[in-house]
């Protein structure tokens, strides 16, 4: 009799368990993901997104994060520095039938220390044209959570148009 007093309480509190987390899932934030096709909230070609936000672009088959900002060494407004600094983000892509890829977008070309605006992905030239908010002279720390990037992509690949007419034949 003791082993099933045991075991019913053991059962209740697994259930008590089970419907608070039930609880504490519903109440935690998710990561948002949208799906974007080139009507949607774009600004001269431009896809913005949020930390931590995901996109499926319909237009592009292609899966789109926005994971973060590494280094953020951009000059800080009003401050007189040497360099302009640069602002490094963390963009995850994945195209329909292709795995997971992290690009590291900079804010501008320099590559003597390896950073690149622009990276090839899936037939697409993915570019960071915006990282904002820019530092304040406190540092870019406080910003963590708060950026938001505007990329453009562009197709590489050659027209399907079947429009076009084949140039004149050497062999008739």
């Amino acid at each position: 009799m003791l082993h099933k007093a045991i075991l019913f309480s053991l059962g209740v509190f697994a259930l008590t368990g089970c419907d608070a987390q039930k609880k504490v899932k519903a109440n935690s934030k998710a990561p948002e993901m949208t799906t974007n096709t080139k009507s949607d909230e774009q600004k001269n070609d431009l896809i913005y997104l949020n930390e931590g936000e995901n996109k499926f672009l319909l237009d592009y088959k292609m899966n789109i994060t926005f994971k973060g900002i590494s280094e953020d060494s951009r000059c800080p407004e009003g401050v007189n520095c040497i360099w302009a600094g640069v602002a490094l983000a963390q963009i995850e892509v994945m195209g329909t039938s292709t795995r997971p890829v992290l690009l590291n977008l900079a804010s501008m070309d320099f590559p003597n220390r390896n950073y690149h605006q622009s990276a090839e992905f899936n037939g697409y030239t993915i570019t960071l044209q915006e990282v904002t908010p820019y530092p304040k002279a406190g540092g870019a720390e406080e910003l963590n959570g708060k950026y938001k990037i505007g990329v453009s992509i562009k197709n590489n690949r050659p027209s399907s148009d079947t429009t076009k007419k084949s140039p004149p034949s050497l062999w008739k």
